[in-house]
């Protein structure tokens, strides 16, 4: 079972990273060089701490879908030249958080309630694998660290603080990931989870789920720390089956309303 999730990590990631190499035939500078083509601002490296802000940006939720990303303003707020914000645009078209419109410039990519269940099925693969693998590597102080995040998630549903919750819920998910060592799998979840945080978010606010999530969540721990791969990897994939479920019950809802 986890040498087939692995195929699909493998697949998966390819396909995800293709689109932001940098050195692409058509966008390296060294090889446009060569052909004698000049290499603007634009077509140059990167600027990964730009990039890294307007995602946060976008993830917190202080741009809104199909909002408009001027690259004046977005310039001025983040202390970055037009050409580099221009570039992150780039990046991050590439990521699915912005969509760049032909002769209306950049906005936040909206991303619909079919499209997070997507993102939330190939999400239930790569976790569940990453939680296999967890079970399999962790040691004692990393078992430690799980055990007091399944305390906290405890003491946060307890308390009705549901901000907390949902920040603890993003913190354990990351922390399976990073003990899997599963870095394809890894590499691939960090780019879907841009896109479908919102969702994610707003499912964490409704009453009563994080009363639903938290069981799951002890569940996904036990297991992981049980050294119990086949535990863990059920208790990942029930949980986010749950997850689907919650986002086409909202679909409806949404729809009957």
């Amino acid at each position: 079972m986890v040498t087939g999730i692995t195929d699909i990590a493998n697949s998966l990631s390819s396909r995800a990273l293709r689109s932001s190499r940098r050195c692409q035939r058509q966008n390296c500078q060294q090889c446009r060089r060569g052909s004698g083509e000049a290499v603007t601002e634009a077509q140059a490296e990167v600027d990964q701490p730009v990039v890294v802000a307007i995602r946060d940006a976008i993830v917190r939720g202080e741009f809104v879908p199909n909002q408009r990303l001027v690259e004046a303003d977005l310039s001025a707020q983040f202390g970055a030249s037009r050409a580099n914000v221009r570039a992150a645009l780039i990046e991050l078209a590439n990521e699915g958080l912005v969509e760049r419109v032909q002769n209306r410039g950049a906005r936040v990519r909206a991303v619909s309630v079919e499209e997070a269940v997507e993102i939330s099925e190939v999400r239930m693969m790569l976790e569940s694998l990453c939680a296999a693998k967890a079970a399999e590597r962790i040691d004692d102080a990393e078992i430690a660290e799980l055990r007091q995040l399944g305390e906290d998630m405890r003491a946060a549903v307890a308390a009705g603080d549901v901000v907390g919750y949902s920040g603890l819920n993003q913190q354990l998910h990351r922390r399976v990931r990073e003990i899997s060592g599963q870095n394809t799998a890894a590499q691939v979840l960090e780019r879907l989870r841009g896109q479908s945080v919102r969702h994610q978010f707003r499912l964490a606010m409704r009453p009563g789920r994080p009363s639903v999530s938290m069981p799951e969540h002890l569940a996904i721990i036990d297991g992981i720390c049980a050294h119990d791969p086949v535990k863990a990897e059920k208790a990942m994939k029930a949980h986010l089956s749950s997850v689907i479920e919650a986002l086409r019950e909202s679909e409806a809802a949404t729809i009957q309303g």
